[in-house]
């Protein structure tokens, strides 16, 4: 029983851990998360070391002295919100399994779960959005919105864009130059939304992420808050997390 002790503490001494969490979880939906389990020893290996995730565990069977171990852990969290993922337990049942030896990590690793994401049947009347209070100006280059230059014709315009009084005048096809309003800021209304709390944040989670993919300056709005639209990443994180954690 001694020696199975010292071996067993010994097994489990000079391990280090690190944890590398996904940028984006959404509640409900399953995501992987990348461990790697360092031996820093310089001589000895360790064998058959199990680490502890919430309710699941992991068997390592060997690390390389210097070496490390990775792999990677499938879980789910069911609602969105913040949690803190601490207290990993790392066991050793080496080298006779008559009992289980223990180290426990106290790293703290903060998560935030956002909404799940949900899509709109109708964007635009189920959403807050409106067509035209729900925009504001823009000026890029598309074929939906008003006249914002004439340009020299260019092979693939479509045809219905050919402006032809500009074509009559200088005797050269011409092609109009339409505002894009999909590139148009938009504020999401979360007040004028349908449904409760849950449904309401699952469909401005989904807006979000489309708008943001698309290029296209977004905000929110709720109450008295109001985030003025604006594209970027920052942006995403900060309107995605103030919609995980709103009561």
């Amino acid at each position: 029983m001694g020696i199975s002790g010292f071996f067993g503490k010994r097994n489990l001494s000079g391990l280090d851990l690190e944890i590398d969490m996904p940028e984006e979880i959404f509640a409900g939906v399953e995501f992987s998360a990348k461990v790697v389990l360092k031996n820093n020893k310089r001589f000895l290996p360790s064998f058959l070391i199990v680490f502890h995730f919430y309710d699941r565990k992991y068997i390592i069977p060997y690390i390389d002295p210097k070496g490390s171990y990775t792999f990677h852990i499938n879980y789910l969290y069911g609602k969105r919100g913040r949690y803190t993922i601490e207290n990993f337990d790392i066991c050793s049942v080496f080298p006779f399994n008559f009992f289980v030896r223990c180290i426990l990590y106290l790293k703290k690793i903060p998560v935030v779960v956002y909404p799940y994401p949900k899509r709109l049947k109708d964007m635009y009347s189920s959403s807050g959005l409106d067509k035209k209070d729900g925009y504001f100006s823009a000026h890029k280059a598309g074929f939906q919105g008003d006249i914002i230059s004439i340009r020299d014709y260019s092979s693939g315009d479509p045809v219905k864009f050919i402006h032809w009084k500009a074509t009559a005048k200088t005797g050269e096809l011409k092609t109009k130059e339409l505002e894009d309003i999909s590139s148009k800021p938009v504020v999401i209304d979360l007040d004028s939304m349908q449904g409760d709390i849950e449904s309401k944040v699952s469909y401005a989670t989904y807006l979000i992420l489309e708008l943001y993919k698309n290029s296209v300056p977004f905000g929110l709005k709720y109450g008295k808050k109001v985030f003025k639209p604006e594209h970027s990443r920052k942006q995403k994180v900060l309107l995605l997390t103030e919609l995980a954690v709103l009561r």
